[in-house]
């Protein structure tokens, strides 16, 4: 998607601190980080929201998923870490791109506000 902050950043226009990439996922340092680990997970297909997934996108979900908790531990979060996909506007969307936040290095309150 040409306007889309996540697929420049996935095509390089935009610089950003790569933490891991395969041929489905690209993941890296939130610019504006709430702990002390914050990394964003974003399917390398634009999907505007959790809305516009389709049962073709189960996989690529899962995959997203599964390296989040792959990240989580060679990052030294084992004591636990959060999971965050906000969706639209009042979740706190602010790129329509779907993303995961992985959140840790500190104690997460619930709920979360």
């Amino acid at each position: 998607m040409q306007n889309c902050l996540f697929c420049k950043i996935i095509a390089g226009e935009i610089p950003s601190q790569v933490v891991y990439e395969d041929d489905r996922v690209f993941a890296f340092k939130d610019i504006a980080p709430v702990a002390p680990v914050h990394v964003l997970l974003i399917p390398k297909k634009h999907i505007s929201s959790l809305e516009d997934l389709s049962p073709e996108d189960a996989e690529i979900m899962g995959h997203i998923v599964v390296t989040a908790a792959k990240l989580a531990k060679e990052l030294g979060l084992q004591k636990g870490y959060r999971v965050v996909s906000n969706c639209k506007e009042e979740g706190g969307q602010t790129v329509y791109h779907v993303h995961f936040h992985l959140i840790g290095g500190r104690k997460m309150q619930w709920p979360p506000g």
